[in-house]
């Protein structure tokens, strides 16, 4: 996400931060390659000149040259300006008082309103509430199946009239029907148009017309760009929308459309999907972005991941079998699926700070994956006494696995060399007061 952009301003800034006193030609050199990163990036020209602005204007005052450290000073403006540019804070969804609450997916064919409809869906649940799909896209060959398997797979009840012709009425009937199932949360998803087709946007004034919205959100492809902020512009006058849920931005290795949308249409970005598992829908933070952009990390996104992820419970069990050195295989194969639910690596890593900075090497995502096939591929018995495990047995694990018994060798013996470090970890403990925090090496 970002990559480009982020890895050039990282590059500017970096040279910046190594001077001792900035003279003015400094500041304007700097503003001059920030302004044709952002253009490259395809961000607003309208958007990208105010902004280089803005922060050359304080760039240039007198406390900021005079400072000890005047390179993060800039640092500084330039990540304050990026969040006001991206809307300042993000607004969570108030829920109406009096259920339910009815939010509104509208876009272009394409845009992925289908997928994002069920991800919404994910997300409210995770708030506590009840919500109920509503397909009413009645254009689309299968997006009403498609809905339908989707709700089913978050075990969320779908409102389907097959063969029904008339979208208007199949929103207004799923009022009645969100009754009978005790839901509090109707998410209407409606067939993709473009802006120029009259008749279909009339459509979705007659939808709003009837279902008064509590949100009207703009289900846009971020890796559109400029054309993204076209279309929320033409929307926005078209059908008034509260806010735009950016779909593929974890592709976006240019940014445009989440820079420059709130600044040129005035709407905020709400959510942001990150992929393609139902999990995959973020909550947009403009200061967290404004930092992940600059390469400094978005620590708080990760911890929020983690608690997602993590079973309180299951993480105190664990933390005892670590002061006991009792870590087994089958605890190890627990943690790497429940890393796997906190989305991708390459993901998580960008949100440590300095790790931008560090140009490691990809993540193997595949070799994380053999290491799961290999623990799966033993008995219980073994995954917890993995000193059982001889020579016929690699052999059948590795077959099991789809890997070799070299690959089953190494990751034993890097386990056993873990397990070590554990224990000599809990020795050099006893006797020196409350245990801390431990992590598990990475060996794999």
């Amino acid at each position: 996400m970002f990559e480009s952009l982020t890895a050039k301003l990282d590059g500017i800034f970096s040279r910046l931060r190594g001077r001792g006193k900035l003279t003015e030609a400094n500041v304007q050199d700097a503003m001059r390659e920030v302004r044709l990163a952002l253009l490259e990036a395809d961000v607003n020209f309208q958007v990208v000149k105010d902004f280089v602005q803005r922060v050359r204007e304080q760039s240039m005052g007198h406390e900021v040259m005079r400072s000890l450290t005047p390179g993060q000073q800039v640092v500084k403006i330039v990540r304050d300006e990026l969040t006001t540019l991206m809307g300042e804070a993000h607004r969570p969804l108030q829920m109406a008082s009096r259920p339910p609450t009815v939010l509104l997916l509208v876009g272009l064919h394409g845009s992925g309103k289908t997928t994002t409809a069920a991800k919404l869906a994910k997300k409210v649940q995770e708030m506590g509430h009840r919500p109920l799909l509503v397909a009413a896209d009645i254009y689309r060959p299968a997006a009403m199946e498609q809905l339908r398997v989707l709700g089913e797979s978050i075990h969320v009840p779908v409102f389907v009239q097959e063969g029904a012709r008339d979208a208007v009425k199949i929103c207004q009937q799923a009022f009645d029907y969100v009754r009978t199932v005790h839901c509090d949360t109707i998410i209407l998803d409606t067939a993709g148009r473009v802006q120029i087709d009259e008749d279909l946007m009339q459509e979705l004034r007659d939808i709003k017309r009837v279902t008064t919205p509590h949100y009207t959100f703009l289900v846009v492809d971020a890796m559109t760009g400029q054309e993204a902020v076209k279309v929320a512009k033409a929307f926005d006058e078209a059908v008034t929308i509260d806010g735009t849920i950016l779909t593929k931005l974890d592709g976006d290795a240019r940014g445009g459309a989440a820079l420059s949308i709130k600044a040129v249409v005035g709407k905020p970005v709400q959510f942001v999907g990150m992929g393609e598992k139902l999990e995959a829908l973020e909550a947009f933070h403009p200061d967290r972005m404004a930092s992940r952009l600059l390469g400094m990390g978005d620590v708080l996104t990760l911890i929020e991941k983690a608690e997602q992820a993590m079973d309180q419970d299951a993480a105190v069990a664990l933390e005892h079998k670590m002061r006991q050195a009792n870590f087994t295989l089958e605890d190890f194969r627990t943690q790497l699926q429940q890393l796997k639910q906190m989305g991708p690596l390459e993901n998580l890593l960008s949100m440590i700070p300095g790790m931008k900075a560090a140009k490691l090497p990809p993540v193997d995502e595949g070799g994380l994956q053999r290491v799961e096939a290999i623990i799966s591929s033993m008995t219980l018995a073994e995954r917890h006494n993995h000193a059982l495990i001889n020579g016929s047995r690699r052999k059948r694990i590795a077959r099991g696995s789809g890997t070799s018994v070299e690959d089953v060798n190494r990751l034993l013996k890097q386990f056993a060399q873990t397990q070590k470090l554990m224990k000599s970890l809990v020795t050099q403990k006893k006797g020196k007061g409350k245990w801390g925090r431990f992590s598990l090496p990475r060996p794999f």
